[in-house]
């Protein structure tokens, strides 16, 4: 497995700092985003100013991992796609924009994000459920559309909380949007209440661009690390090698005291779904 970890998760450490710790550490991919104490600009749900890193030092960044041998999976974008106030969601879809840019200057094939949420409301309601789901995919039409510019695709994680709250439900918004550019950020942890292991890559198996690494309770609200919830993770592993075989597997939820043995943790689950096939 490409087992790597998300950057947001060393946000302690500078950006050249944290690609030399996952060298020393095994990890060989990242999620990248701008959360360092030497580009602390990104805000998740909102809108985080990558332009205020010129693209010279953005290539340094990436550089910086990739000479440690880091694969730049995808540039994290998180921001709310479905915002009821017109004006600041097309901030937020300027904010997404440039992202796409900023990503395909470098050659990064992913720019990632949720749908988005108002805090106070967050999830499914039966009173907005609707109007919510019309705007993510107006907002996710209008991002496409500057991907294909560009040559990026949209990786985008569903979760249960949210407006996409289920594989099946992902796989109905891949088929209305009909586009390739939209790929699937697959977060187990995500979607363990609402689907099945089977059900995740029943669904989604043909569209997964990467992983996030992730466990939780189904009756969680917030996810857990990787064995500390109720996924069947040998399972889990035993179907991503018949069907995801090679896509990066990005751990999340560590911190740099914790995330080399959660990462020696999903290996050892991971022998034992070898030992299955």
């Amino acid at each position: 497995m490409k087992i790597g970890v998300v950057s947001r998760s060393l946000g302690n450490m500078t950006q050249a700092e944290a690609a030399v710790f996952m060298r020393e550490n095994g990890f060989v991919s990242t999620e990248l985003c701008m959360n360092s104490p030497d580009a602390p600009i990104w805000k998740y749900n909102g809108i985080s100013d990558i332009g205020s890193i010129s693209k010279e030092r953005f290539h340094e960044i990436v550089e910086g991992y990739r000479s440690n041998g880091v694969e730049v999976v995808a540039l994290g974008v998180f921001t709310n796609l479905i915002e009821p106030d017109e004006e600041k969601r097309r901030q937020n879809l300027d904010c997404f924009k440039l992202h796409i840019e900023y990503a395909a200057a470098e050659g990064i094939p992913y720019v990632s994000t949720e749908c988005g949420f108002d805090p106070a409301s967050r999830g499914v309601r039966a009173d907005l459920y609707e109007k919510r789901f019309d705007t993510l995919k107006q907002s996710l039409s209008e991002l496409l559309e500057h991907c294909e510019k560009f040559d990026v695709s949209i990786a985008f994680e569903p979760c249960v909380i949210d407006v996409v709250p289920s594989a099946k439900r992902m796989a109905d918004l891949i088929e209305q949007l009909e586009n390739d550019r939209l790929k699937v950020l697959l977060d187990p942890a995500n979607l363990i209440a609402n689907s099945s292991e089977e059900d995740m890559f029943y669904y989604l198996s043909d569209h997964v661009a990467y992983f996030h690494g992730k466990d939780r309770h189904v009756n969680d609200a917030k996810g857990r690390v990787v064995g500390d919830g109720d996924i069947m993770w040998a399972y889990f592993l035993l179907l991503y090698h018949r069907h995801c075989e090679g896509k990066p597997f990005i751990i999340e939820y560590v911190n740099s005291e914790n995330c080399v043995e959660i990462k020696n943790r999903l290996e050892e689950f991971d022998k034992a779904a070898l030992k299955m096939l």
